[in-house]
């Protein structure tokens, strides 16, 4: 579920401190050992495991108004010592809808495990992407076109006395490999300014890819990870609850703490914390890359050789014993890391400077 900007003053990310606070920062790091925080560039293409890429394809494309960018297969040992599974045989396409991209991949060796067939919107294992459209009603009946199986009952519409979130209609349902997904629609003054500036026209109703949201236990244990650490920062929040909530993510009784992070680039993270009910299971501490459910976060990071010895000090979890080159995903020469977030939410930490090529 997007939301909007906090109203409360923050400085951008790419606005300089002046030297004296500079200077205090640097002096208050050194005197309590915490080590600075990463310099994000992005929120890159989120990569989602699937069983059958031809089929996959076929649902983004013509359910959904993706197009395909590219198509790859690999086999490279240092693939396997990317992801931590050895014996990799994949292919992946690169999908785009607007601005923003995703990455589907299919490991024809090893095969992974399907996502659990009784899985709920409160497990720890639960990530989506949350599609905008400019017409909720037009884009749901183009779906079930599609004979999606939904999550929700019916495309909710957020309450008025939720201030933040008032207006927004969202629908949950699922691929054919059974990921979670979200179309969601912005009335006027509510999400990025550029979702009402008609992009992505050609797509018909499907406009971009807002955010990926992933299910936490406990929101400032996360945020001590993506902001203090990955240097995302907060720019809205919510607490969602009420019979329209629990029609959305098909849980009832659900009250959900919601906090949406951004990077200076590409869709922002948002943590989904259901503070009811606390029913929701943890993430299989034997997930593996090629598992079904086990999507990544791809986030691009300035000065990359620092940045892992950064995350090395702060004991980040790392499935990668050193970095690598990240073909077939991302772009040639781009190397990177996978690691865990607290919740066990995979992340390719990648380098920029191939990014920074494209961009410009």
């Amino acid at each position: 579920m997007g939301l909007p900007k906090l109203s409360t003053p923050m400085q951008s990310a790419g606005s300089a401190a002046p030297p004296v606070c500079r200077l205090i920062a640097l002096l208050l790091c050194t005197a309590t050992g915490v080590p600075a925080q990463l310099t994000p560039v992005a929120v890159g293409p989120i990569v989602i495991v699937v069983s059958d890429l031809d089929r996959a394809k076929t649902f983004y494309t013509q359910a959904l108004s993706f197009h395909t960018a590219a198509t790859r297969e690999a086999h490279e040992y240092s693939f396997d010592r990317l992801t931590g599974v050895f014996g990799t045989n994949v292919r992946v396409a690169t999908l785009e809808l607007g601005s923003e991209s995703i990455e589907l991949i299919e490991y024809r060796t090893p095969r992974g495990r399907p996502v659990p067939p009784d899985s709920k919107s409160n497990d720890q294992w639960f990530q989506h992407i949350a599609i905008v459209v400019s017409d909720m009603e037009a884009a749901s009946a183009r779906l079930f076109q599609f004979h999606v199986q939904p999550i929700s009952t019916a495309p909710q519409t957020l309450p008025e006395w939720n201030l933040n979130a008032a207006g927004i209609k969202a629908l949950y349902f699922r691929d054919p490999d059974g990921h979670p997904l979200e179309l969601i629609y912005f009335p006027p003054g509510k999400g990025d300014p550029r979702w009402h500036q008609g992009q992505g026209k050609r797509d018909g109703p499907f406009l971009g890819i807002d955010h990926t949201a992933i299910a936490v236990a406990d929101t400032e244990r996360s945020l001590r990870f993506y902001r203090d650490v990955l240097g995302l920062r907060v720019v809205g929040e919510s607490l969602n609850y009420g019979a329209e909530q629990d029609h959305l993510n098909h849980v009832f009784g659900s009250k959900v703490r919601i906090t949406s992070l951004r990077s200076p680039s590409g869709p922002g993270i948002e943590f989904l914390e259901y503070l009811t009910p606390r029913d929701g299971r943890p993430s299989p501490t034997d997930t593996k890359a090629n598992d079904l459910w086990s999507s990544q976060t791809t986030l691009i990071g300035r000065e990359f050789p620092a940045s892992v010895q950064e995350l090395l000090k702060r004991k980040v979890e790392f499935i990668s014993p050193e970095p690598q080159e990240t073909l077939p995903l991302g772009e040639k020469g781009a190397r990177g890391v996978l690691i865990r977030d607290p919740d066990g939410h995979l992340i390719l930490f990648q380098s920029a400077s191939n990014y920074h090529e494209r961009q410009n």
